[in-house]
């Protein structure tokens, strides 16, 4: 399968010109919309977001990831392979963290233009049509580089901040939550929140942070919304406990 992770909403003609290039030109592979509300404008908290939302898909899946304002820059387009998996996207940082955790990573800059590169949508003109090929065993022009090329050397193995909020208006944050002692609590926007296992472990109205299904560590309030505590993405997160 096929499966995007953008930043572009799905207001506007974006998302549709890129299923259009996929469907005509691997019309036989499913196109899955994981997200496209991803953080928008910035790579960092994306990338550990996908990071954690990948593990869902089975090996053999290929993402199409396009949270880029540099589009037309001179970041290059890059594949990084991992547990096999294939994501392509910007080399802005996107896929550094997917390719820091992955056991043995393959990464490629990608060298292969089409007839028509626009300047400002590479995931309609570039990423989409390499996703297609790779999917239909179709040869491009790549070439391999080391894994430390696209690392982001100064961005942390855990983000400690909120990175994305969800329609409940529940937080995730880029902490992965094995990462955290049994008992420690967050601390974000002055207010603090112990652990709890699920939603029904507190009273409603209660807030706790939680491992959600995706591993991340995750703010919430049991029948309530997060983000009605003045938290807004970015928030640092400040952990205790033993």
């Amino acid at each position: 399968m096929i499966v995007l992770f953008t930043d572009f909403g799905l207001t506007g003609p974006y998302v549709g010109e890129m299923k259009a290039v996929l469907q005509q030109r691997a019309p036989d592979v499913p196109v899955i919309d994981l997200m496209h509300d991803a953080p928008r404008f910035d790579p960092r908290a994306s990338a550990y977001l996908i990071a954690a939302l990948a593990g869902s898909f089975p090996a053999g899946s290929v993402f199409v990831c396009v949270v880029d304002p540099g589009v037309g820059g001179e970041r290059a387009p890059v594949i990084v392979e991992t547990d096999g998996r294939q994501f392509i996207g910007p080399d802005n940082g996107l896929l550094a963290i997917l390719s820091r955790r992955a056991a043995t990573p393959r990464d490629h800059r990608i060298t292969w233009r089409g007839e028509h590169l626009s300047a400002s949508f590479h995931g309609r003109d570039l990423f989409s049509p390499v996703a297609a090929m790779l999917t239909t065993g179709e040869h491009f022009a790549s070439e391999e580089i080391l894994p430390s090329a696209i690392d982001r050397p100064d961005w942390p193995d855990e983000l400690a901040e909120v990175i994305y909020f969800d329609s409940f208006g529940n937080a995730m944050t880029g902490i992965r939550a094995i990462t955290l002692p049994a008992d420690a609590v967050l601390e974000a926007g002055g207010k603090t929140f112990p652990r709890a296992r699920t939603f029904s472990d507190v009273a409603p109205g209660d807030a706790f942070w939680y491992e959600n299904s995706n591993g991340l560590a995750e703010i919430a309030i049991n029948c309530g919304r997060a983000d009605g505590l003045g938290l807004v993405r970015g928030v640092p997160i400040t952990i205790s406990g033993t």
